[in-house]
């Protein structure tokens, strides 16, 4: 916001910490974001089966949420993909996640939103 629009206003845009207020809710959703390639559009797609899963297409990135947890598999994504597909590989496309993410074996990556169920992981 130029300074002549702010004068014109008179208004801030911004609040005072005393002004802000948070809901006291527990979110048991969990995700990821991925640069767009050709590998994070597999992965992708093959989630975007599951009704649960929810997939955003951004101009750069590529979004995969949930609720409660997200289980990838990478044999099924290989088999989709028509090349291998790592947990390694699958990582490095990861560019951030929110939930808990637990490498189960060689094959399965879970992200958890629910932190109580990974207790049995770790």
């Amino acid at each position: 916001m130029s300074s002549t629009s702010r004068d014109s206003t008179k208004s801030n845009i911004f609040k005072q910490m005393k002004d802000i207020t948070f809901e006291q809710t527990i979110s048991h959703q969990c995700g990821v974001t991925m640069n767009d390639s050709v590998e994070a559009r597999a992965i992708a797609e093959y989630m975007d089966q599951d009704k649960n899963v929810t997939v955003t297409y951004n101009p750069a990135t590529i979004r995969i949420d949930g609720e409660g947890k997200l289980i990838f598999k990478m044999d099924d994504i290989t088999e989709y993909l028509g090349r291998e597909m790592t947990a390694e590989i699958f990582e490095v496309n990861t560019s951030t996640h929110y939930g808990r993410m637990v490498r189960i074996d060689d094959n399965t990556v879970i992200l958890f939103g629910n932190m109580d169920e990974v207790f049995e992981y770790i």
